[in-house]
Order: structure tokens, then sequence, then C-alpha cells
């Protein structure tokens, strides 16, 4: 292979609906670009792309497969990016190292909610889009509705730059109103014939051909000018007025395509190699808030967007240089912590295919294998160099409890999920104090059993999922005093040390009082110290100290601190944080001999226990904002759902055919909701999730957790 320029570079990621046929798509990508002699199939497992053992035994798409295609003199990387919202984050790295999206449309169903989806995370990332109508070989084909479903979800955004002439099972043909030409296609190879346009045609393709003028006209003032001088544009001034606009994302080129037989594709990246923008002269934001150019004059600087293991291979980084030439066995360093990398050997990449290249110019992807630290979201540069901005990704919508069949094998599960989460930065592993229980998150259910099937097949681990426990937290409502005497005699020296202490809500904003009822009687505190904590689980906590008289000595204050701390860390109700609580210390005893510091740790937790159950006590739950992606058809049954699960719905809106529906729903509510969701919208619908805040849970449900923690409790000392 040889080295190409940054300018004659196209970086393009496939996006879409599962089924539209995307990694078809680039199967004949490769092979118009000599990659392959032969194009694979999903159903026979042989495809370039979808190369692992799942995607194959179920054939779908669940990675994001780097490609290359060298085609008329330009080096394409393809990333077929998986076409469920379980796998999106294949496709936010590649919108990271890509400059053009192609969004393949299924010609049999239109504009489904997974297009919807996707084209909204590549506005949201800045990618342009160019559209590609795929199937149109299928008898069930349907032309004038994708058509039409396509103008109702993107507008004037779309500009028709073909038209199928025989869609359904004899689709052989179309007519591309940009080159004003017939193509004519006479196998399933590829093989095509340009003819003149057919006079039945000519009136609608005229019409098509104006409106493409127009839409070009509107990307460039000196474009508008000449048009509204002589009403004509060249093909080549419609190509630099629809890179405009299609640059700017105000414009979306519609192409008619059957992948499978490899109708269109050829023609589809032409347009990209004339329209579609090279990666010179993008910038790349840094964590120091500078910028790197991509050219092949700047310092060497590569940003790895992907990681994975791979058999036989080990551990591969997959890498777009962001400016300079990379080139075999060059030592870079990682400016976020200084350490070094000698990229003993670098390779083009083809789905499981390496080949092995001397140097890479900047815009290019590739890959480098067994780095010492090479994780995604690193930058490796020259020294000097700013690292580049890591990638962000979606909240996840999916979390369960995880944990080994086997007790032996408890670390063992804990390294391999450590080790997935690092290769898919959507996989999030936590072991939580709190609630004793390690915490699988990710995408979707999909998502998680990817990471099951993983973990049994590749590291011979089994394991069980289930509902994990919930974030509960306590507060409390209103004023409450109590005291404890802690006094232990064991023969020798004893345990004395008693605390009296009242507990209020920290209301945010209001100010600390000083002037309470204790024991029947108007009582006003003298503060003569206080404390103000942020809680790492959230909320505050304020401590006083209010004791006069030298009842108790200011050095034991800290220790009833830790005694409250230590409930606060497992409240009275049901073991869960505490939180948003005044405490003020007012009284006690001593002991000259016989008090010690844990004697007021244990009055002082004692003490604020019984105080804390006397205040009114309440239990927060977690509520999460959810909004919901759904066709219009399945509104009712949503909604009815969510009403069940105790959801609040907060607005509604409608996006062409879905309607978005936002509502608040407690997270005790949402195990497995993706799952009931597929079910309610026969897969149609999806949705995302994201903390919101705490609320009290209804009393019924509070009655219901205090019965079932009363169960377990143990006693206290």
């Amino acid at each position: 292979m040889k080295n190409y320029t940054t300018k004659e570079i196209r970086n393009v990621v496939l996006i879409g609906s599962s089924k539209s046929g995307k990694t078809t798509l680039s199967e004949a990508m490769l092979y118009e670009g000599k990659v392959i002699e032969r194009r694979g199939t999903v159903e026979a497992g042989n495809t370039v792309s979808d190369n692992s053992e799942f995607e194959q035994t179920n054939q779908k798409s669940v990675y994001a497969t780097p490609l290359y295609a060298e085609f008329k003199d330009r080096k394409f990387n393809i990333i077929d990016a998986p076409g469920s919202d379980d796998f999106s984050g294949g496709a936010l790295a590649a919108f990271k190292v890509c400059e053009t999206g192609i969004l393949v449309v299924n010609a049999q169903q239109g504009v489904e909610v997974g297009t919807t989806i996707f084209s909204r995370y590549a506005d949201r990332y800045g990618i342009p889009l160019v559209v590609a109508v795929n199937q149109l070989d299928h008898e069930k084909a349907n032309w004038e509705q994708t058509k039409a479903s396509l103008k109702e979800a993107y507008g004037k955004k779309i500009a028709f730059v073909q038209f199928p002439i025989n869609p359904g099972s004899d689709f052989h043909s179309f007519i591309d109103v940009l080159t004003m030409k017939y193509y004519n296609f006479k196998d399933d190879n590829g093989t095509r014939e340009e003819l003149e346009i057919p006079a039945e045609y000519a009136e609608i393709t005229e019409q098509l051909h104006e409106e493409l003028m127009e839409t070009a006209a509107e990307g460039k003032d000196e474009l508008m000018e000449k048009y509204f001088e002589t009403s004509e544009l060249t093909i080549d001034e419609i190509r630099e007025g629809l890179s405009e606009g299609v640059k700017k994302g105000v414009v979306m080129p519609v192409f008619c395509l059957s992948a499978k037989k490899d109708i269109g594709v050829k023609r589809l990246m032409e347009f990209v190699i004339n329209v579609g923008r090279s990666p010179e002269g993008i910038e790349a934001d840094t964590i120091d808030g500078g910028k790197v150019v991509c050219s092949p004059d700047g310092q060497t600087s590569l940003f790895i967007y992907k990681t994975a293991v791979e058999q036989h291979l080990g551990e591969v980084s997959y890498f777009k240089v962001m400016s300079g030439v990379l080139k075999e066995g060059m030592d870079l360093i990682n400016p976020e912590t200084g350490n070094s990398e000698r990229l003993s050997a670098i390779y083009a990449v083809a789905g499981a295919k390496k080949e092995k290249v001397s140097e890479i110019s900047a815009g290019d992807i590739g890959c480098v294998m067994k780095l010492k630290a090479g994780k995604t979201n690193t930058t490796l540069a020259v020294a000097g160099s700013e690292a580049i901005c890591h990638m962000v990704f979606p909240d996840s919508k999916y979390r369960c409890a995880v944990k080994a069949k086997d007790k032996n094998d408890e670390a063992k599960v804990g390294e391999a999920l450590n080790k997935i989460a690092a290769q898919d930065p959507t996989i999030i592993v936590e072991y939580s104090k709190e609630l004793r229980q390690t915490i699988l998150s990710g995408q979707g259910e999909q998502h998680i059993n990817l990471v099951k099937w993983r973990l049994k097949n590749e590291f011979k681990l089994d394991i069980e999922l289930f509902a994990p426990k919930i974030p509960y937290r306590e507060t409390i409502t209103k004023v409450a005093t109590a005291q404890y005497r802690h006094k232990k005699q064991s023969g020798g020296a004893g345990q004395f040390g008693e605390v009296h202490l009242l507990v209020c809500p920290y209301v945010e904003g209001e100010p600390a009082g000083n002037k309470f009822k204790i024991d029947g009687k108007d009582t006003v505190l003298n503060i003569k110290s206080s404390e103000s904590y942020d809680l790492e689980w959230g909320g505050k906590l304020e401590f006083f100290n209010c004791v006069v008289g030298g009842a108790i000595d200011v050095g034991f204050m800290p220790a009833i601190l830790k005694g409250v701390n230590e409930k606060m860390s497992e409240g009275p109700l049901t073991g869960s944080y505490a939180r948003d609580i005044r405490v003020y210390v007012y009284d006690g005893k001593m002991h000259p001999v016989d008090s010690k510091e844990i004697a007021f740790i244990v009055a002082g937790r004692n003490a604020f226990k019984e105080a804390f159950r006397n205040a009114g006590p309440k239990i927060m739950e977690p509520i999460y904002n959810v909004d919901i992606i759904t066709p219009s058809e399945f509104v009712g049954p949503c909604m009815s759902d969510l009403n069940t699960r105790r959801g609040m719905i907060i607005d509604q809106e409608m996006d062409g055919n879905f309607t978005i529906l936002h509502a608040k729903v407690p997270l005790a509510e949402l195990y497995r909701y993706s799952t009931t969701l597929s079910s309610l919208t026969g897969g149609s619908a999806t949705f995302s999730m994201n903390f919101s805040d705490y609320q009290p849970v209804p009393g019924d449900v509070q009655t219901k957790l205090l019965a079932e923690y009363a169960a377990t409790e143990s006693d206290e000392d």
C-alpha cells in the first residue's frame, strides 16, 4: 500500500438502524476498493466487518469495525458501526475520527427509530451526513414511502441526487440528477453502463436537477449570484455548493443503492471523493484548551479511539494520526502521564486483516499492537504536545448486579470485567461499598448479555446477573432531641460518655438557627463552633458544638462527630446513607478517669440514631430523567407502562413520525426497562436516562422498605 497524503484520505462511518445493510455496504465498498475479490454475506458469516464469533453466530454487528478501501487514488477509511443503540459507543468513537457519516436507510422501512437516534448523535458531534437508501432490490422496497419519511424527518436538508427506476426485486438502474446520467447495471458485481436518460423520465429529472441546483446555490453566495443571473450551475459548481451545505450540516444528499448487488456503491464513493471532506485542516481540541490542526507538516500526534483484545494478537490499539507523520519505530509520549511508548510496527486495518506499513500521514487511521498503556482516549505525541480531549459517552441506561457463580472465581471475574471495560468505555464496572455489590452498567440488556457471553466464552467464567439494590438516602423532616449514656466497667478502667444532641433538617439556603424547644422549654443554644461537610454520597452535614460549662471537653467533640458520621454512613432506617442534617451537641457528661474517645463515639452514634428516628425520618429514592423516543402509535402503551412504574410524564413533543416522552421515574422501577420497552413497541422505541435528584418515597413504599430492613437488622451495642 502506498502512503496516502492527508488530502487523499476520506474517513467515513456507516451508521443507521439495525438490518439497514451497513455491513453489506462495507463489503461492497471493499470489493470496489480491491481489498477483497469476493463479497461475503452476513448470512454466511464471512464478511470482513462482522468477524467475531458472537457477530457471526448472531448475524449482527456489535463492534465498530475499521476497514479501508483504495479507490480512484484515494484511501477510504470505513468504520462499520453497529445499528443497535445498545452498542452505540462504537459509532460515537468513530465520530471522533471520521469527517463524514453515511446514514444507511432501509428502503423497506424508511426512517426508523435507529435512523433517528444515530442521525441525532451525528448532529450532536458535528458529523455531516450523506443518506444511502439501501435494499432497493428487496421485493418490499417502497421508494415513495422512504422518500416521504426522509422529508418528514429531515425537512429541507434532504437533497435527492438520485431516484430509482424500478425499485423492487428487479431493481437494476437509477437516474443521477447531478451528473444527469442514467446508470444501468448489467450484473450483481457493480458493472454499470452510463446511458442517456429515457424520455419518459426527462421531466422529473429536470425538476429534481433544478431543485438540486437551488440547494447547491444556497451553500455559497457566489453560486447564488450566478444562479440568479443564469439559472444554471455546472456540475462542478453544484458539487461545490453541496460540499459547503454538507459541511455545515444543512444538506443531506440522498443516493440509491443495492449493496447486496453492488448497485450504486461506486457512485456513492465517487460522490464522497468529490464532495466529502478530507481531514486536512480540521482542528481537534486539546485538554489544555489548545488546538491540534490536522496537517502532515505538524508535530506527530495520534489519538487512540478504540482498543480490543484479538485472538493471536493480544491488545490492539486503533488510532487516528491527528497531525504530522507517524513512522514505524517512533518513540512517542503520553502528554497526560509523561510515559513513553515505542510504536515498533504500524498497520493499516481491514477487519481482521492487518497490513504493515512504514508510515501513516495526518488524517489516516491505523493500529498498533501491545502498547504498554495504549488505552482508549489516550494521546501519544512528540514531547511538548498537548493531549487531545477525551471522548464523552452517554450515561448508562441498564444496570445490574453481578457475581461469580463460583465464589472462588470472584477475583477472576473482577479482573475480566475490568479488561472488558477498558476495551469498551460504555461498560462501567464499579464495586459499591454502600450496596456491597459489584454493579455492571451498559447501554442496554443486549450490551450486558454480550459481556456475559464474553466472560463465558473468552474467559471461561460463569456469572449471575440480578437486580441491584437501590441507593436510597435517609433524611429527617423535623426537630428531635435524644441523649445516650455509654457506661462500661470491666475490672480496671471503664468507659463513660454521655451525649445530649438535637437534630433538624438542613435546607440549602436557610441559615442555621439556635432557638429550639428542648424538653418543652424554649432554649437558645450558644454555638461555640461549627463544621460543615459536603458528604461524598451527596447532601450536607452541619455539626455544632453548643456545650457550655465544660460538661464535655472540647477534645471529645471529634469522637462524637465520628460516631454521628458512622451512623450517617449506615442510616438508622434501612442502612442507607443519611444526608441533609444539622446536629447540635448541647450537653452531656464525662468522667475524669473513664471518659475515652471510644465512649463518646458510641454515645454520639446512639444518641444520633435515637434522635433521627424521632425526627420524622424519611427515605429518599433516586429519580431519573427518562426520555423515550417511540413511534407515535405506541405512545399509549408507553405512558400506561410508565404509570405502573410510578413515573411522571413531564412533557411530550413530536419529531416527525415519532413522539418523545419526557418523564421522571424512580430508579427502583427501571430494572430491565429496555426489555419491556422493546416488547411494548416491537423493538421500535428507545430511551435514555440520567440522574435527576432524590425525592421522598411514598408511604406504602417506605413501610415496605422498613419491614424488609427490620428483618435483617442486627442489634448494636
